[in-house]
């Protein structure tokens, strides 16, 4: 069994690419806004809501429990695409390294996002991290539904 792996996904989003991924890059304190079931704050702990490197602190609720991660956020503007390396919390009690990226691609009025996990495991007993992705999955849902309800 291999202790480092990558998990992808693609998912059709209602919103435009550059709205859904200023959302995900500068905006992310309205998460909780989009999500309140599953993210309860995000906060930022260095840096800025914008700058790319600052890190940010989530609470939300993975499996029924409290969960807590710091992660530093990557930008690349030109790609539309942004990275959430995983510095602190919960996460890293199963993994080594633990980072999630979002690429944006343009689809007529709407987009779409690419969904990459890539992950090193603590353990080999320890699973891939698929809930993990399905929680990304959800909120990116939950996201996409909260900007498509907004006026522009």
């Amino acid at each position: 069994m291999t202790l480092a792996g990558t998990l992808e996904t693609e998912l059709e989003l209602k919103s435009p690419a550059d709205k859904y991924f200023k959302r995900i890059s500068s905006e992310l304190h309205q998460a909780p806004n989009a999500s309140s079931d599953k993210v309860h704050a995000v906060e930022v702990h260095e840096g800025d809501w914008e700058t790319p490197g600052s890190v940010k602190i989530w609470t939300y609720t993975m499996n029924g429990k409290q969960e807590v991660l710091k992660d530093k956020i990557e930008v690349d503007e030109a790609k539309k695409s942004v990275t959430f390396v995983a510095v602190d919390g919960h996460v890293l009690e199963k993994y080594k390294s633990y980072k999630v990226t979002l690429h944006i691609v343009p689809k007529g009025e709407a987009s779409v996002a690419k969904i990459t996990v890539d992950f090193e495991k603590q353990h080999e007993s320890h699973d891939d991290p698929k809930d993990y992705l399905q929680f990304v999955i959800s909120l990116i849902k939950d996201i996409d539904e909260h900007l498509a309800s907004q006026a522009d």
